[in-house]
């Protein structure tokens, strides 16, 4: 059975509503949308709303609403089956698609000429857009917004292309270089897509037109909205919940018993922030839990034939987020075996 992806498509969906050309592809658009759910698990994890499960309740709540938050979903799943389209053509793993070298033997700049095996961007969007955007058949202001985003998507693994290049000439002298694009690492994309995140800018539309109950008059408003936007840019319509809260009828399930990070080496601005930020920030304290692992250890081996062990126990420390009025939550919580 197909899994559910987090802002409502599956896979079933696409093979009911995606030309039956492209019925060959399915693979490929499956796996890219998962790739765009862990992804955006990875950009998320420290945010107070930190991506749904694919299995979970939020599916309603993304395919109804369009706040920040979902435009990134839309985004990142649909860079996400473009990205693994493209990849998949490249190495030849779909019939009837391979490299791009439509340039190939062309000047490319100064010193170096286009060669060698481009990933073929252009099959990628081209297939993906006809399988995710299959997916919006309304004709309102938020069909509009999920379109946009999904473009958007698409341009963000465009934008993160990098050229490589091979040197040729007499003793390695690099006089003429040949090159071709490649597509960047999926995470250099969700660096990306989170940036826009943080910069995505509300619609701004005339209301009455909106609300006049006109669908061409409607249409009109959103496309004349969309008109200043650029196409690269991420947009939403409704501000975000509250996501410290709990609240079963979004599939929001807040920030209290939450992980956050404190005093480990090597973490980022961002992650050091993480307690204050779900913690802190949503009326949460922060409580230590520790969890006493025991284990085998300093095994030897006799002759014939056993294996005796010690046992050796190791305590593992985390933080999460705790309602104030709770019990104090230092010392060892549980204790458990290690798997062997």
């Amino acid at each position: 059975m197909y899994r559910v992806f987090p802002s409502g498509w599956s896979v079933n969906n696409f093979l009911m509503t995606g030309p039956k050309a492209y019925l060959t592809y399915a693979r490929s658009v499956q796996v890219g949308a998962q790739r765009g759910v862990e992804e955006c698990k990875h950009q998320f994890a420290w945010d107070k709303w930190n991506c749904p499960d694919s299995g979970d309740s939020t599916h309603g709540y993304l395919k109804a609403s369009s706040t920040r938050e979902t435009s990134f979903v839309h985004a990142i799943s649909s860079a996400g089956v473009m990205y693994t389209l493209t990849r998949n053509c490249s190495l030849g793993d779909l019939d009837n698609c391979g490299c791009d070298v439509s340039r190939n033997g062309k000047n490319g700049g100064r010193g170096w000429l286009w060669g060698g095996c481009s990933d073929n961007v252009d099959f990628g969007e081209r297939i993906s857009k006809q399988y995710v955007d299959a997916q919006e058949t309304g004709q309102d202001s938020r069909a509009a917004v999920n379109l946009h985003n999904n473009a958007a998507g698409r341009l963000a693994v465009k934008a993160t292309m990098k050229r490589i290049c091979r040197c040729h000439g007499m003793s390695e002298s690099c006089s003429v270089q040949t090159c071709w694009t490649q597509l960047s690492d999926f995470r250099e994309i969700g660096n990306y897509l989170k940036t826009k995140h943080v910069q995505a800018q509300k619609l701004d539309m005339d209301k009455k037109r909106v609300r006049a109950g006109n669908s061409a008059d409607s249409q009109g408003a959103v496309v004349d909205a969309l008109g200043s936007i650029a196409k690269t840019e991420l947009i939403y319509l409704e501000d975000s919940p509250d996501y410290c809260k709990r609240n079963l009828s979004l599939g929001l399930h807040g920030t209290e018993g939450r992980e956050c990070v404190q005093h480990r080496e090597g973490l980022t601005q961002w992650e050091r922030r993480s307690c204050r930020r779900l913690c802190h920030e949503c009326g949460l304290r922060v409580e230590e839990r520790r969890t006493e692992v025991v284990s085998s250890c300093n095994c030897k081996f006799h002759w014939c034939c056993t294996v005796n062990c010690d046992d050796c126990s190791e305590v593992l420390v985390k933080h999460v987020c705790a309602r104030r009025d709770g019990t104090d939550g230092q010392g060892l919580r549980r204790k458990y075996r290690a798997p062997k």
